[in-house]
């Protein structure tokens, strides 16, 4: 087996895919980039059935959103003359047998889970079983032992040119040197044949990795209302793909550290598979948002606006990004705030009448004016390239507490945003700058003289 580590996510296109089934490729691919190896990617189209190129289009968008980029994309229908030269090479050896029978009691061996063979066939290949113990060292569960006389001699193929899931995968991942096979836990039971396959092609055995299974609060498989929904609906939903990344690879797996917030590239550094659990990973919506959040306030004020705009209609100046960025989980949840008028103050001259300006300051009219006027001569000493919230700050707060905290800054806010419930004042001033500041709160002068 070559020194280059090798390994594969193959997914089959017979529906979207999702959170939970791109869980195998994440590893795959952290675990190849780790090694400074190769990531393949192989569809498994060969069930013609129930395989569309809508969703082959799909899983290959998902996995271009989340920047889980291949060094080959392969597909399993293209290789059917190397699968039936392999079938006639076991079969003329002795070691797989044409067996004539009724099929509707064969068994067809798919990648779920076995069902009644195609109707009207008449013959179907049957692997010749050495009847013996199967035993292989797994990274996550340590060495598996089958007696594989259980399995007794299994199809391998309906004939010659349709073979099922078991031998495929063995001639696929031996003829692209795929030195490592990541995947889920409910293909430990598939290894054996696999492996009885691969020993009588003469292939090296891949090292085998099955990874625990993602499971809800209820600890019952994910379903359509429990992650298992499209990752393109993520997208649409306004989640970042690093944060999905990043959340589905702790689904599993442990960082080597404390910090859960990771970047891609250091995923790729610290990811190894003696890392991964054996127990389930449990999935929580709450947590990825969380995971979402945090990633969203990573982002540089350049770079969120670029991608809010991207998402959305949506356009903002990037000197408001930090405020929006603390308050929203997602890009939907930005792009709707926006939408309703609840950061209209960023673009818009502040609406208010005298009442309101007025309602919180626990102060009359001449006062907070007196109070105001002053607050605009405080505001004006300061440079206009020091104009910084911090800044604000220093100056007025001082003030403020001298003549009354509520008497300054519920006018100075309200002057400003024109809103009951936005920033504090200091924020709400270094977000607009010197000149719009000073603006906004001689228009609540004007209206108290």
């Amino acid at each position: 087996m070559s020194n280059k580590v090798v390994t594969r996510f193959a997914p089959s296109p017979t529906g979207n895919l999702n959170l939970g089934g791109v869980r195998a490729g994440i590893f795959a691919y952290l675990f190849a980039r780790h090694n400074r190896g190769e990531f393949i990617v192989r569809i498994e189209d060969t069930d013609s059935e129930r395989s569309t190129k809508g969703y082959e289009e799909n899983i290959l968008e998902a996995l271009a959103w989340l920047g889980l980029e291949y060094d080959n994309l392969l597909r399993q229908s293209e290789h059917a003359a190397r699968h039936e030269e392999l079938l006639r090479k076991l079969v003329a050896e002795g070691k797989a047998y044409v067996s004539q029978e009724n099929t509707e009691t064969v068994p067809s061996q798919t990648r779920e889970s076995p069902q009644k063979g195609g109707r009207g066939r008449s013959e179907v290949i049957r692997f010749k079983n050495p009847n013996k113990t199967i035993s292989f060292d797994d990274v996550v569960h340590g060495t598996i032992s089958f007696d594989t006389s259980e399995l007794k001699d299994f199809v391998i193929a309906k004939s010659f040119t349709e073979p099922v899931f078991h031998f495929a995968v063995v001639a696929d991942d031996w003829d692209e040197g795929v030195t490592h096979v990541v995947r889920g836990e409910d293909h430990i039971s598939n290894t054996p044949r696999q492996i009885l396959i691969g020993e009588a092609l003469f292939a090296p055995r891949p090292v085998y990795a099955h990874l625990p299974l993602i499971l809800g609060h209820d600890r019952t498989k994910l379903s359509k209302r429990k992650g298992a929904k499209a990752l393109t609906e993520y997208r649409d939903e306004g989640y970042l793909p690093e944060a999905v990344l990043n959340f589905d690879a702790l689904l599993g797996w442990h960082p080597t550290g404390e910090e859960e917030i990771l970047t891609k590239e250091q995923l790729v550094e610290q990811f190894t598979l003696e890392r991964v659990q054996k127990s389930p990973a449990i999935f929580d919506e709450e947590k990825l948002l969380w995971f979402n959040r945090e990633h969203i306030k990573l982002l540089s004020d350049e770079e969120f606006t670029h991608r809010l705009e991207q998402f959305s209609s949506s356009s903002i100046n990037p000197a408001f990004a930090p405020l929006l960025k603390e308050r929203v989980q997602t890009l939907l949840e930005a792009s709707k705030a926006l939408e309703s008028g609840e950061f209209s103050f960023m673009k818009d001259a502040a609406v208010y009448d005298k009442e309101f300006l007025l309602k919180g300051a626990k102060a009359k009219g001449p006062e907070v004016l007196t109070y105001l006027t002053k607050t605009v001569e405080i505001l004006g000493a300061i440079e206009t390239k020091n104009f910084t919230a911090e800044r604000v700050k220093e100056a007025v707060f001082p003030y403020a507490t001298e003549v009354g905290r509520a008497a300054v800054l519920w006018p100075m806010r309200v002057s400003l945003s024109g809103m009951e419930k936005s920033p504090d004042p200091f924020t709400l001033a270094g977000l607009l700058g010197k000149e719009k500041t000073l603006e906004r709160l001689c228009k609540a002068t004007n209206m108290l003289q």
